[in-house]
Order: structure tokens, then C-alpha cells, then sequence
């Protein structure tokens, strides 16, 4: 082979197309490096809301925690408590929202922590009488019966049951030895369901947070799945399951007797009703479940086991049986085993404390076409003031208290209310069954306020307990995003939204304007429950 060389102006053009093509590469790595960088930068958020997470990062964020749970067991529940007050904790939120945000966190737990410093959360309290509490323990003079058996005084609350999973529990006359949800049945008075300051609430939130479930059963009655939960030390509460994403809003053409229940209401009605110091919800608190460990292969109810299925997605379902939406079409599903529930505290058996059930006279007439005789006529309180039990004692200022709460998460399907038997018409009213809650944030439905609007009477503790909620340092919806983000769930994702939490200050602001409306017209608007109370006549007044 003839080797050729190569003249100058051959070399010249090899040398130029060298450094032309390590140009290129250079400028092609720093392009690539700068993409790269920009892309691993997060946006910078204001420090003045939180965003919430779409469904699609929630489902991601159960479904992590349904893979960790499969590298175990199908029963290993990971989820774990936090915290020692109420459900979760501070840390828990500073974590999920970011080193940013964390001055806000702070801010608002400090504007909870002063909210309930309020003398207004504080006021003196009258002796209660031996009527006025609905449970009470027996005194050592009333069991000679059981001294005749040999059994001593303190040894009556022994339980004989032998129930496979249960405790043989050794209660005595001493407190500290009760389970939490009999601590709770104790507390339970005339005037209201607990005490702020009782830990027993928050000991027993943490009891149904954590605690091994032993038993499930579908609770007969209702629309809507609602299930039995049983604990060690025979606890139960009712659960009731995550059906929709919680800033997905109802639609605006569905009645509102055909709409979900959604767990994330229960949880956050409860919260509103103490932040609004009625305390007439019982506890509620959230809960990730294992639907294969702790629903389908411990329950006893055949009905409710025929109704399970792995979904095409290997997601653990069910569907449970009752009047709506219980069908293959309306599926509960886990992530692939895990579901977010509510679990509420069970009030005591209808033997030991009989309730009564009233119907309200705002009930709404459940149907498409017809409207309630509140509807058509203004005048209509006139009316039931001069009805039993409205015409005497507080019970309609209670109703207006109910409807206040009811209005404040949007709740359109309060039909009844209850009261327990043995306290007659001077009681307090639960405020139960709040499932329908919160499904509308960017709509106010003001004909829930029709008792205040055409009654014109409201307690002023509630009023001024409203107006502090009105203030910057008390915010209602600061206050209640801090309150709500102590339960577990809300490691999960908020538990409402922050179009939410906005409506609950718009919609407050609405109640205040409705009460300077009714003083324009009417004299005797407010009933003094407080006496010579004066208040922070800076900030409060009347």
C-alpha cells in the first residue's frame, strides 16, 4: 500500500474541524448542566397559604406507605403515634410544609394555645349537682350484693369475658384504673359532652388512634357504609370511610341528601365544635386503616365479607351494603390494603342513657320539587316560639347554636337532633352525624342560617366567642388549620383545603352581619348567658 501524505491545507481543515467539534461538546455540557440545575429547583411558595396536594399525591403518599407495610405483613400497621396532646403533632406539620413555613405553624399554634387561654374559654363554672351528670360510679353502700359474693368494693368493674382478643380488665371506684372511652362516658354532664381541659378526650383519641382493632361489623341503618370498630378494654366507635378527595367540592346540581359523607368532615366538625366552645360533638379522630388485617379478616359480618375484591389495580375493596352508594360501582378502596377513616367515640348504650330524638323544626323537606313551610314563610319563628320546648328554657338559642356550626362547614341535612332522656329539655343538644360537611367551599347556603335570620336571638357567649374568632390574632381558619393539623391524618395531607378554611372566615363574617342586621330590628337579640362577664372591652364588646 502507497502511503499519501498530507499537504498543509489538508492538516489545517482536520485541525479546524477538531476545535469546531470540542466547541460543540463544551457548549452542549454547560447547556445540559444548566437544564439539569434548573430543573432540581424548587419553586419558591408564598409564606402565606399552603397549597394543598392533589389526589393524585395523596394516593402517592398512602400507596408509600402501603409498599413499606407489604415489605413486612398484610397486618404490620406502620402507622404510628405522634405527639402526647391531641392526635399528631407540631413537628408533624412543620415537616410536611417545609422550613419556610414553619414560622406560621408556630404563629398559629401560639394563636390556638392563646385562644383557649381566653377568659372567654375559662369562665367560672357552677357546682354541678348529682342530676347533672348522666353516668356516675357506684358508691360502696350500693353494692352489698357483691360483698355477699365475696367480691370486694373495689372489684365490681371486673369483667368476665372471655372473648378471644379481650383484656380481663380490673376496674375499681379510682379513676386512673378506667379505660379512656369510660373516662369520657363519666365526664358527660348536663351542659355539655367534656370539659376543655379534660385529658380524657385526648387520651381517648390517641386509644382509637393506636389501639389493636379487634372487631368490625357494618352498623345497620343510615344512607350511607358506617362500621363498628371494637377495641381492647371493649371500646368501640363508628367509622366511616374515605370516599373522595378533600378539595374535590360536591357537585353543584346533586341535592344535598344524595351527597357523599366524607371522613374528613367528621374529623373537622369535631374540631369546629370545640374551637367554638360548644363541646357537643363526641371525639373524633383519623385513622389509616389495614382493610385486609383489621376490617376483612376479623369481621364477623358475613354480609359485609361477601362484599370484598382486589380491584384490577391489586387495590384491597369493598363496598358494604346500604341505601346509597353501596355497590361495585361506589368501591372503598385501599392503597393497595390502607384507607384513611374517621373513627368517633361511641356515647353511652341506649340502656344505661336513652336519648331522644327530635325532629328539628328547620328540617329541610327532602325533596326535589317541594319546599319546608320555613322556606315559604318569614314569619315562621313566631311560630315555633310559641311551641314546646321552644317556648321556654334555651332550647332555641341551642338550635341556633346548631345552626351556626351547621352553616359555618356548610352541613345541609341536619333533619334531627338528640338529647339524652334523663336531662329533659334542659340539656344541651348533640351535634351528631356531620358527614356531609364541608363539601362546598366556593358557595355560602344562607337558608342554614334561617333560624338566626328569623329568630334574631343567639347567646352571647356564643356571639363574643364568634367576634374573637373574627379578630387577626384569633382567626378562625388560623385556628382551625393548627387544630386540625394535631390529628394523624394530617401527615397524610390537610385535612381541609385551604378554599376551605378560607370559606369558614368568610362565612363567619356573614353570622356577625346576619346579628348586626337582627339589632337594627329587634331589641331582645341577645340572651345574656354570662352574667356581669366583662371581657376584653378593647377587643370585645356589647
Amino acid at each position: 500500500m502507497v502511503r499519501q501524505n498530507l499537504g498543509p491545507s489538508t492538516r489545517t481543515i482536520y485541525l479546524c474541524l477538531a476545535f469546531l467539534s470540542l466547541a460543540l461538546h463544551v457548549i452542549l455540557a454547560i447547556f445540559c448542566l444548566t437544564v439539569l440545575q434548573t430543573a432540581c429547583v424548587l419553586p419558591h411558595s408564598s409564606s402565606s397559604s399552603l397549597n394543598p396536594r392533589k389526589d393524585s399525591q395523596i394516593d402517592q403518599s398512602v400507596s408509600s406507605s402501603s409498599h413499606k407495610l407489604s415489605t413486612s405483613s398484610p397486618d404490620d400497621n406502620s402507622y404510628k403515634w405522634k405527639g402526647t396532646g391531641m392526635p399528631g403533632a407540631i413537628g408533624i406539620e412543620k415537616k410536611r410544609i417545609g422550613t419556610g413555613k414553619g414560622n406560621r405553624v408556630v404563629e398559629e399554634a401560639l394563636k390556638l394555645e392563646a385562644l383557649f387561654k381566653h377568659p372567654l374559654y375559662n369562665l367560672p363554672e357552677a357546682e354541678l349537682l348529682e342530676d347533672d351528670w348522666l353516668l356516675r360510679v357506684k358508691k360502696n353502700e350500693h353494692i352489698g350484693d357483691y360483698k355477699e359474693r365475696g367480691i370486694n368494693s373495689d372489684s365490681h368493674w371486673l369483667s368476665s369475658s372471655q372473648e378471644e382478643g379481650y383484656d380481663k380488665v380490673f376496674w375499681t371506684s379510682d379513676t386512673e384504673t378506667h379505660p379512656p372511652w369510660l373516662r369520657f362516658h363519666l365526664g358527660i354532664t348536663r351542659h355539655e359532652l367534656y370539659k376543655r381541659k379534660d385529658l380524657s378526650v385526648s387520651k381517648l383519641t390517641h386509644y382509637l388512634a393506636t389501639q389493636r382493632i379487634l372487631g368490625a361489623v357494618q352498623k345497620p341503618g343510615g344512607t350511607q357504609l358506617k362500621l363498628l370498630m371494637s377495641f381492647p378494654n371493649h371500646g368501640q366507635a363508628l367509622l366511616k370511610p374515605r370516599k373522595q378527595a378533600r378539595d374535590e367540592e360536591t357537585d353543584v346540581d346533586l341535592f344535598y341528601f344524595s351527597d357523599f359523607e366524607r371522613h374528613n368532615a367528621e374529623i373537622s366538625a369535631f374540631h369546629l365544635d370545640r374551637l367554638l366552645g360548644f363541646n357537643r360533638i363526641p371525639p373524633v379522630v383519623g385513622r389509616l386503616i389495614n382493610l385486609t388485617s383489621e376490617i376483612r379478616e376479623i369481621t364477623t359480618d358475613r354480609k359485609l365479607y361477601r362484599t370484598f375484591f382486589t380491584s384490577p389495580a391489586g387495590n384491597v375493596c369493598f363496598y358494604g351494603q346500604c341505601d346509597y352508594y353501596c355497590s361495585t360501582e361506589h368501591p372503598l378502596c385501599g392503597r393497595p390494603h390502607l384507607l384513611e377513616v374517621s373513627l368517633a367515640a361511641m356515647l353511652p348504650e341506649l340502656s344505661l342513657a336513652p336519648r331522644r330524638s327530635w325532629r328539628s323544626p328547620w328540617k329541610r323537606s327532602y325533596s326535589r320539587t317541594k319546599l319546608a313551610q320555613w322556606e315559604k314563610d318569614p314569619t315562621y319563628c313566631d311560630t315555633v316560639k310559641q311551641t314546646a320546648p321552644y317556648n321556654n328554657g334555651t332550647r332555641l338559642v341551642d338550635v341556633i347554636d346548631m345552626a351556626i356550626l351547621d352553616f359555618l362547614m356548610s352541613n345541609m341535612d341536619r333533619h334531627h337532633y338528640e338529647t339524652f332522656e334523663k336531662f329533659g329539655n334542659e340539656s344541651f343538644l348533640l351535634h351528631l352525624d356531620n358527614g356531609r360537611a364541608f363539601g362546598r367551599h366556593s358557595q355560602d347556603e344562607l337558608s342554614i342560617l334561617a333560624p338566626l335570620q328569623q329568630c334574631c336571638r343567639i347567646r352571647r357567649s356564643t356571639l363574643l366567642r364568634l367576634r374573637l374568632l373574627s379578630y387577626p390574632d384569633f382567626r378562625l381558619s388560623d385556628v382551625m388549620r393548627q387544630s386540625l393539623a394535631q390529628d394523624p391524618l394530617a401527615a397524610v395531607a390537610p385535612l381541609l383545603s385551604e378554599a376551605h378554611l378560607s370559606a369558614l372566615d368568610r362565612r363567619l363574617a356573614t353570622i356577625l352581619q346576619t346579628v348586626e342586621t337582627c339589632e337594627k330590628q329587634h331589641d331582645d337579640v341577645i340572651l345574656n348567658d354570662l352574667g356581669n362577664y366583662k371581657g376584653d372591652s378593647q377587643q370585645i364588646s356589647h
